[in-house]
């Protein structure tokens, strides 16, 4: 699939906002490929938009339009001076009468995760963690102290 060009995307971008904002975007949306775990970024200061363009090569146009309508809940709240911050409940109506997905689906594959192995040194029991685990700090559910493989 071919990524989409920087005028495509903000073509999209316009277009969603009038579809489903009824309003217009008069700002700039552009393609991150700095962007990591996020699927995009609504910026405070000048209004423009950045996604990652991961999120269109790996799910498609479909997932790129919900992750422009999250951005986009942010961008037309915060212009109108209502709560534009995820906690925020205008924020999170915006997202339900919009159908904007909360959250991206996962952009880092399993094989790329980091896991980390523990061992006790009492039962002998494996431990897997994503995170880190201070190991001076806690330990097996047994009592025991985990040791890092």
């Amino acid at each position: 699939m071919a990524l989409l060009t920087t005028e495509e995307l903000q073509k999209l971008v316009e277009e969603t906002s009038l579809e489903y904002f009824h309003q217009p975007f008069k700002h700039q949306a552009v393609f991150n490929s700095r962007l990591k775990t996020t699927g995009g970024r609504y910026h405070l200061t000048d209004h423009h938009l950045d996604f990652n363009p991961k999120v269109y090569e790996k799910y498609g146009l479909s997932e790129l339009i919900g992750v422009i309508k999250h951005e986009l809940c942010h961008y037309h709240l915060h212009l109108a001076g209502k709560g534009y911050q995820h906690r925020d409940t205008d924020f999170r109506k915006l997202l339900k009468q919009t159908g904007s997905p909360r959250f991206v689906k996962s952009l880092v594959n399993e094989s790329e995760q980091k896991i980390y192995v523990y061992s006790c040194q009492k039962c002998a029991k494996i431990i897997k963690r994503r995170r880190r685990v201070n190991v001076k700090k806690y330990g097996c559910l047994c009592g025991g102290r985990l040791k890092l493989i």
